[in-house]
Parts: structure tokens; sequence; C-alpha cells
């Protein structure tokens, strides 16, 4: 790690604490969270199932017990998420090849394009709102703010 990352930087008179920054921050993202999630209500996935799908198409195949810890939910519950996505054929199961006694779900066909579906509906909806209300110099301005979230959330 670089010295300045270790060392708090000193603070000008008139600039918001990083507790302040913190706060607002948290909440503007959860409001934001919000919106995409409304802005592709239409895909009639919950929350559960589009992180369980993205999950599954980000990080390949699982078994239930695998992707009820990266979810932080009980195996009980993922069974519940898996056995939805799966009558509706957006996951299917296999045995797993280390151990017969277990499955592993991965994402069919349906279940990527329905996750493409959402994920472009919430990148539309996103673009269409900062063309319309934010001008270029407020667009690079965000576009900044993006690299600087990055940079907070990658550490």
């Amino acid at each position: 790690m670089s010295e300045t990352s270790e060392t708090p930087q000193p603070q000008h008179p008139g600039d918001p604490s990083a507790e302040r920054v913190a706060t607002d921050l948290s909440d503007v993202v959860g409001r934001l969270l919000r919106r995409l999630r409304s802005s592709s209500a239409d895909s009639l996935l919950t929350p559960s199932q589009r992180s369980v799908l993205a999950r599954l198409q980000d990080g390949g195949p699982a078994t239930t017990a695998a992707l009820a810890r990266a979810e932080l939910v009980r195996p009980q519950s993922m069974r519940l998420t898996l056995g939805a996505l799966e009558s509706r054929g957006f996951v299917t199961r296999a045995p797993d090849p280390e151990d017969g006694r277990k499955s592993v779900v991965s994402v069919t066909e349906g279940g990527s394009a329905t996750l493409a579906g959402v994920r472009a509906a919430k990148r539309s909806w996103l673009a269409e709102a900062i063309a319309a209300e934010l001008d270029g110099a407020e667009r690079r301005s965000l576009a900044e703010a993006v690299e600087l979230i990055g940079r907070l959330v990658d550490k």
C-alpha cells in the first residue's frame, strides 16, 4: 500500500467530514439501487432471483450450499429461490462431478437472456436519466465520481 492510502489526508476548512460523505453516499446509492430495481420490474424476478442469476452468470456453476453462503442466506431459502428459477427454466441442475450426492446449478440460455434484459433495462433507464438531467460538465463530474467510488469499492 502507498503511504497516502495509509495516512489520512488533511482536512481543509469547509471540507465535509468523511462520516458526512459516507452517510450521504450510502443514502444516494440506496435510492439509486431502488430505482434501478424498479426500472426492470417487468422481468418479474425478485431481487434474490436476480442476484442468484447474476452470481451464476458471472461466477459459473455452483452448489446450493455455496450459493447460500455467497448470498448470506440459509440453504433452505436458497433451495426455494433456485426452485423458482428452475421452474421458469432459468437454471438447471446436474450432478456434482466431485460429489454425486450434490448437484451443481447453472444458468440456462433463458436465464442468461432474462438477466441480460434486466441489466439492459437498468442501463437504459440510467443512461436516459443522465442524458436528460445532466449537462456535459455534470456528466464529466459524475464520471470522475464513478472512478472514485470504484476505487473505494475495489480497495
